[in-house]
């Protein structure tokens, strides 16, 4: 007998009867003779919805209302779900996620959770109950209902499965596993078996989609094996784990791509010490997330900055800089969308050399121009033109053998001293 916990996104459990499939799925594991626990988010396009909603009263909600707003989602599909249980005999509870002690701090709309005091779902297992709870909420210390940010339901699970010592947590959505890149782009893109965390993190904050970063990164602190598979059928799915074993010579793993980046240049900036802390500063205290930073060369004194956020922070960014005049000198500040950034990942570039070389010269012979640059052990990123995403993956995916089961041979091996 094993103890998990499974959790069905929006598309999932996006009409009764994808309710009812999705009960049957939770009964198939329960007969197992497993302990389960399901962590549902919002039925289908329901949080787009209620945003909409929002926006026909005002175009500035507090954070705190739209928080009390939204949770409302997840609410509705716990409780179908567990009534659906119910009537197919199955003994079922549906919680919030402040019932089952979820705490948080008090950043409405992002907020990130502190401690899960799982009683009530210990209780409710011994009773050989199926337990299904909200995902995407919680409390704060003061009594104040708060949500994680959009994915939020992938942390919710994984954090309960590590509170609760799961065995392991499957993440339930509308496509088999993880691919090595986005198939609606590239229609050959393969599914992985397995992958590591760290690969799985960077390719989830590199835009990836299937998972949020929040919860890899509770998977990974916690070691907390996931599962990746489809809700409508019962291939294999892909599995996240502390070590890939996928075969020696594959280098890039994945590509990635994020259309949701904008580049904020601030030109003219004096260079004195201290200066960009001035900015960097204030973002943070506005809780914007600042990404790839890049530094121009300094002339009469004065130096350019860029560095991309979020399109959605653009606005808020733009006058955050605005704001600094009076504790740092510039001449402009200026912002830049329909931009996209591409990445390729993979735990193999750690000992190749002539990985991103190899990305640099395929994306020129494109004929598009590199914006930014931004690396890390196992990830090269690029900025370009959003106009020019597809040929970009689809040579990427070609030049770094993913098309085939042959991985392409990227330069030779590092000598590591």
């Amino acid at each position: 007998m094993a103890r998990l916990v499974m959790k069905f996104g929006g598309s999932s459990v996006g009409s009764a009867e994808r309710i009812q499939i999705v009960a049957e799925r939770i009964m198939e594991k329960k007969k197992e003779g497993n302990e389960v626990v399901v962590v549902v988010s919002a039925m289908g396009d329901t949080t787009d919805e209620l945003l909409d909603l929002s926006k026909q009263i005002t175009d500035s909600p507090p954070s705190r209302e739209m928080d009390m707003l939204l949770t409302t989602g997840e609410q509705i599909s716990v409780s179908l779900l567990s009534m659906a249980l119910q009537e197919k005999m199955q003994p079922a509870v549906s919680y919030t996620g402040w019932q089952i002690g979820m705490m948080t701090d008090g950043c409405h709309g992002r907020a990130k959770i502190t401690d899960i005091q799982p009683n009530v779902i210990y209780t409710a297992l011994d009773q050989d109950k199926v337990v299904v709870v909200a995902g995407f909420q919680g409390v704060s210390e003061n009594g104040e209902i708060t949500t994680l940010g959009r994915g939020g339901s992938d942390t919710t699970a994984v954090a309960v499965a590590a509170a609760i010592e799961a065995d392991y947590c499957e993440i339930y959505s509308d496509v088999d596993g993880i691919y090595s890149t986005d198939p609606r782009i590239v229609p050959c893109a393969k599914k992985l078996d397995e992958i590591s965390y760290d690969e799985m993190l960077e390719l989830a904050n590199l835009g990836a989609a299937v998972l949020h970063p929040r919860a890899v990164e509770y998977a990974k602190h916690y070691r907390v094996p996931l599962i990746v598979r489809s809700s409508f059928n019962h291939h294999e799915g892909t599995i996240v784990k502390e070590e890939s074993g996928m075969e020696q010579g594959a280098i890039v793993s994945g590509i990635a791509y994020d259309k949701h980046v904008a580049r904020i240049s601030i030109m003219g900036v004096e260079d004195t010490p201290g200066v960009l802390a001035v900015f960097f500063n204030a973002l943070a205290d506005r809780h914007i997330n600042v990404d790839v930073i890049v530094q121009g060369g300094t002339k009469d004194g004065k130096a350019d900055f860029s560095f991309t956020v979020s399109l959605d922070d653009v606005e808020a960014a733009t006058d955050t800089i605005k704001s600094c005049r009076d504790c740092a000198n510039f001449d402009e500040v200026i912002s830049e969308t329909n931009l996209v950034k591409v990445s390729i990942v993979g735990a193999g570039m750690v000992s190749h050399a002539g990985v991103a070389s190899k990305m640099f010269d395929v994306i020129s012979k494109q004929g598009v121009t590199i914006k930014m640059v931004s690396t890390s052990e196992i990830k090269t990123s690029c900025i370009i033109a959003q106009d020019s995403l597809t040929e970009v993956i689809l040579a990427l995916h070609t030049a770094y053998g993913l098309d085939t089961n042959q991985q392409a041979v990227v330069g030779g091996p590092k000598v590591r001293r």
